[in-house]
């Protein structure tokens, strides 16, 4: 299987072990990234706040970069997945500002390839079972929620990405890695997100209430697919539980190289867990 990849800023910087994990998982599950070529910032957290124009077109220029490869583009940032599928929401339900956009861009938005978050291709389009054969160590007593957060699945006519209301993919990908999944209310609340720097006690409130439902689940982790999501929760909240980005688990999980290294860019400390059970 082959994709467009689009790592976007995040990935290249504080979420770079997201990053590192998603290209390792990959290459283990024969998927085969071709980074978008030239690609630009989609402008999440600010962009869609200042100019609704630029919003818009800076996800819609690495899209029709996508398109001329022909391929399907995964976008593993939740908020960047939730600006390239905005984008794509308004260029086509809005001809005149499809018309603006090719302008800003100077090419021709196709609508040709699908705006896709690797939580769902590894699902659907590799399978359980294909994960389940890659398995190496299983992942035995580690206990995690699943935390979607907000920008990956709302708004559901948007996103069109998993039960809005009841997301499952994650914890069934967890599952086949040999973890036992907790059931929890708060995998599709916010965490406050772009507030993080401007609004911190926000964030730091939300972040507690997260860590203390996952407690109250009797999980000993939270895993995430968003690196807004894993710096507020990893950073903000003031009695944290071990926060993982679900390609990290994927790589443990299978034997491949890296999970110590981005471990060590954790700020709650995962190694003591990971010993206590077993699985360093």
């Amino acid at each position: 299987m082959k994709v467009s990849y689009y790592p976007g800023c995040s990935l290249h910087a504080t979420g770079k072990e997201y990053d590192e994990s998603m290209k390792a998982v990959s290459g283990a599950l024969d998927i085969t990234l071709q980074e978008v070529d030239d690609w630009v910032c989609c402008g999440a957290s600010s962009a869609h706040m200042t100019n609704y124009k630029l919003s818009v077109a800076l996800p819609a220029r690495s899209i029709i970069a996508a398109e001329k490869e022909n391929l399907d583009v995964m976008v593993p940032c939740a908020a960047c997945f939730n600006r390239f599928k905005m984008a794509q929401h308004h260029l086509r339900h809005d001809d005149a500002l499809k018309a603006e956009v090719e302008g800003i861009v100077g090419d021709t938005y196709q609508d040709s390839v699908a705006v896709r978050n690797p939580i769902d291709i590894i699902y659907t389009d590799i399978g359980l079972e294909t994960i389940e054969a890659k398995v190496t160590r299983k992942l035995t007593g580690l206990k995690p929620v699943s935390y979607y957060g907000c920008l990956l699945l709302r708004p559901p006519e948007v996103c069109e990405f998993e039960n809005y209301e009841n997301p499952y993919m994650m914890d069934a990908i967890l599952k086949a890695l040999g973890a036992e999944p907790r059931k929890w209310s708060c995998g599709t609340d916010c965490c406050g997100g772009s507030l993080s720097i401007g609004k911190t006690e926000i964030v730091v409130h939300l972040c507690n209430k997260l860590m203390r439902m996952a407690r109250e689940a009797d999980a000993n982790c939270l895993v995430t697919a968003c690196p807004l999501c894993m710096a507020n929760l990893d950073m903000r909240a003031t009695e944290g539980l071990p926060v993982f980005y679900f390609t990290e688990l994927m790589a443990l999980a299978m034997g491949l190289d890296g999970p110590n290294k981005w471990f060590k860019l954790h700020n709650v400390n995962p190694l003591p867990l990971m010993q206590s059970l077993g699985l360093q």
